[in-house]
């Protein structure tokens, strides 16, 4: 959430498809079969099936070629891959390539007819996507630029046809974060006050109604009620969310991490156990989009786990360490993963009496963690009494000399 900036006003209007009653001729989505088979492939990039789900996009360019929906979709196929970890920039340059193709073929569409709903939208989508990609890389003036275009060509598209589930998605993502956004990002005010007033609880209503009715953005609509769900507070909800879409998505990285914090959240220690201990099997089979960010979470749930619940502190030593590896991976310092887990260790450290293992990893939190945070100053109260303690050691060990 820290990433959101104004671009995602832009953002909070894209669908992975929009079908609208169009004015000229019918638009693709309208076609049943292709509805069928769409749908398919989709369900499969969001089981994080790429090479099926991609193999499919590919025959839709095929029998579409001067259409932007199948470069749209292997682009939000790539969008899922960066999706696990946001920070990963390996695959921006394919992600950014397939939505300035959707793009292109978009504008030729929407030159031979401006009317063409369809053409609005996808130039609104992908342009969005850019915007939000472009924001999270913190490159402002790109943000901006594609944010405008999707906002130019959103306006274009919502007043033809009536609203459908599809499009109630835009409007539902934009009436809840253009509240939000100010109440969190207080400096983002003096640029928000140019986009027409939100309503967050609107948002939901709409998010939820999309969730139930849309057929093509069903998915995304529960992804950010989810989280939605988790910032408002409301956890009991975005645990219920995350573990069917788990359920519908197994092999979901992202869905599967997001139901075990969720599960966390909640006390269902069982549920936590099963799905910590799968998602590091599956970082084991190198499975699409299992990587350290999902095993940072999951080592860190098994670790508390068998030292709070199971007393057995060697295990725990042994995947605390495995948090810390995978947060240092990650470069994730500030992570409160990384500082539980750093602490948890000195702790279990100096209760075993071993003090230069415990001041190792205890130093570390006093050079990561802020310096007003509980952590460090836990940390350093441990460490006043190992200084302590190694003080009178050594007094003891001047005395043994001179016996």
């Amino acid at each position: 959430m820290k990433k959101l900036t104004v671009t995602l006003i832009a953002l909070v209007y894209s669908c992975m498809v929009l079908a609208q009653k169009n004015v000229g001729p019918p638009i693709l989505l309208e076609n049943m079969d292709m509805q069928v088979v769409s749908t398919h492939a989709v369900n499969n990039m969001y089981n994080f099936k790429f090479a099926e789900a991609e193999s499919e996009f590919r025959w839709f360019k095929f029998k579409y070629p001067d259409h932007p929906l199948p470069y749209f979709l292997m682009g939000l196929s790539t969008w899922w891959k960066i999706m696990p970890n946001e920070d990963n920039e390996e695959y921006d340059a394919t992600f950014l390539a397939y939505m300035d193709t959707s793009i292109t073929k978009a504008d030729k569409l929407y030159e031979e007819n401006e009317e063409n709903t369809e053409a609005s939208f996808f130039l609104a989508a992908a342009y969005a996507f850019k915007g939000r990609l472009y924001s999270d890389r913190k490159d402002w003036g790109k943000a901006a630029w594609a944010s405008r275009n999707a906002l130019k060509y959103l306006e274009k598209s919502r007043s033809k046809g009536d609203l459908s589930p599809e499009f109630l998605f835009g409007d539902g993502l934009y009436n809840y974060y253009r509240d939000w956004i100010p109440e969190n990002f207080p400096a983002l005010k003096t640029i928000l006050w140019l986009f027409p007033k939100g309503n967050k609880e609107e948002g939901i209503k709409q998010l939820k109604e999309v969730s139930n009715n849309a057929f093509y953005t069903r998915t995304e609509a529960q992804y950010h009620l989810m989280r939605i769900y988790s910032v408002e507070n409301q956890l009991q909800k975005a645990y219920e969310l995350s573990k069917y879409l788990h359920e519908t998505f197994p092999d979901n990285a992202y869905f599967h991490r997001y139901y075990a914090r969720s599960a966390y959240a909640q006390g269902r220690i069982p549920e936590v156990e099963k799905e910590s201990r799968s998602i590091l099997e599956k970082i084991d089979q190198n499975m699409p989009g299992y990587e350290a960010m999902s095993g940072r979470y999951a080592s860190y749930y098994l670790g508390y786990i068998e030292y709070q619940l199971h007393k057995n502190t060697e295990v725990a030593k042994s995947l605390f360490k495995k948090a810390i590896a995978y947060s240092e991976l990650l470069k994730a310092y500030e992570s409160a993963y990384y500082h539980s887990s750093l602490i948890t260790l000195g702790k279990i450290y100096y209760k075993e009496e071993n003090l230069p293992e415990a001041k190792k990893y205890l130093e570390v939190v006093v050079k990561r963690a802020e310096k007003k945070s509980d952590q460090r100053k836990e940390a350093e109260r441990y460490l006043k009494d190992i200084q302590k303690k190694e003080k009178e050691q050594r007094k003891e060990e001047r005395r043994q000399k001179r016996k």
